[in-house]
């Protein structure tokens, strides 16, 4: 699940990143938005995970809007060093509005998500779905259920990617990764271009945000550090920029190694870094 939930960040950065050319670094901050977007809304209002899944893929997409209009003008280090500080910004508002956040402590028990509302996995629940079904009482079974939840997502997200990139808007990223003033000369609105990039992007992560806070059941600021942007885009510059495949590769390869190389704890942040250099 952990593998998907990265593979499913790595392919909306890929959009960004890989695919326009546009160097992210506050990737992080999207995720964010979605997981504790589902954490409020799902506490407060009662919303449900199907409902909040779309919802907050839009609103990330806003969140993207936000970020992409004042950066339109800036390329290379200068937008990787403005999309940071957007990162750090969503991360400090979500230690110190404690009002809201419960700052450090976090959001606990964050509502499950449900068989299309009919089952539920919540133990107390009257339409318990172990209980319907005359099951032994175990988590695997909601395990199982998540598991094709963000199978089915990374699916959605692949295909979507794919034929995005055969589309007209697929090759004005290129176009714009390649030679932003040659786009701008042949008539492309690069504004456009730029915005739908972040947009998409930033809505992918939105809907993983959504599926990680359901997953873990708690949301607090130090899931959502430099660290993670860091690791999501080593997925995506190891896989190959661009490349749909080989990020599924990478995320599992930089997935599976902070397990194998825990003994070296203090190293394997060089190596990942070796790694993507490579």
């Amino acid at each position: 699940i952990q593998i998907l939930i990265y593979v499913m960040l790595a392919w909306g950065l890929n959009i960004v990143v890989g695919l326009a050319g546009l160097l992210d670094l506050g990737y992080v901050a999207f995720y964010a938005v979605g997981a504790y977007s589902y954490a409020l809304l799902s506490s407060y209002f009662g919303f449900s995970f199907w409902l909040l899944l779309p919802m907050s893929g839009i609103l990330a997409a806003l969140w993207g809007v936000i970020l992409g209009f004042p950066v339109l003008r800036l390329r290379g280090d200068y937008l990787a060093i403005v999309t940071l500080a957007f990162g750090e910004i969503i991360r400090l508002v979500l230690i110190n509005w404690t009002d809201v956040t419960k700052g450090t402590f976090g959001i606990s028990g964050i509502a499950k998500a449900s068989i299309f509302g009919i089952w539920s996995f919540d133990t107390g629940s009257p339409n318990n779905f172990v209980k319907a079904w005359g099951l032994s009482a175990s988590s695997v079974y909601y395990k199982i259920f998540l598991f094709y939840i963000i199978l089915a997502l990374c699916m959605l997200t692949a295909y979507v990617t794919i034929r995005l990139r055969r589309m007209p808007i697929g090759r004005a990223w290129e176009a714009l990764r390649e030679d932003e003033i040659a786009c701008r000369a042949m008539g492309l609105n690069h504004v456009l271009v730029k915005l739908s990039a972040f947009m998409l992007g930033a809505s992918t992560a939105g809907i993983a945000g959504v599926f990680f806070a359901s997953y873990q059941g708690f949301v607090n600021p130090t899931s959502f550090t430099f660290f993670e942007s860091a690791l999501i885009l080593a997925i995506v510059v190891l896989g190959g920029m661009g490349s749909t495949l080989g990020v599924v590769l990478a995320a599992f390869v930089l997935t599976v190694a902070p397990e194998l190389l825990r003994s070296f704890a203090e190293y394997r942040v060089l190596l990942f870094g070796k790694a993507a250099q490579q």
